[in-house]
């Protein structure tokens, strides 16, 4: 679920940066290889746990299934939150510094 939850948030980031030039201009691209590193992280765990329990990777506990979603929206709000900060710390578009200097 982990694996599945960042997969859709890698892909969904890419097409929004690929299609807006001013995601490109908000650094979606770093948000974009966040979920992507997530994803390929939780692709490796995959393959490994497959490898250690074989045809039981395939029937998960339905307590499993839930922590894993947890987990997986976990690190797409970190994901989130990270690429915020980012956003904020660069201010490409100036309004914080613009917000900053006005006066009134």
């Amino acid at each position: 679920m982990t694996l599945l939850i960042t997969v859709f948030s890698a892909v969904i980031c890419t097409v929004v940066w690929y299609l807006s030039p001013k995601a490109r201009s908000l650094k979606v691209g770093t948000l974009t290889l966040m979920y992507w590193g997530a994803s390929l992280m939780w692709l490796v765990d995959a393959v490994a746990e497959y490898l250690e329990v074989r045809a039981e990777y395939f029937t998960p506990a339905p307590k499993d299934m839930l922590n894993d979603a947890y987990l997986g929206l976990s690190v797409t709000a970190l994901g989130l939150v990270i690429w915020l900060v980012i956003v904020l710390v660069k201010d490409p578009n100036g309004v914080i510094k613009a917000a900053l200097t006005k006066k009134d």
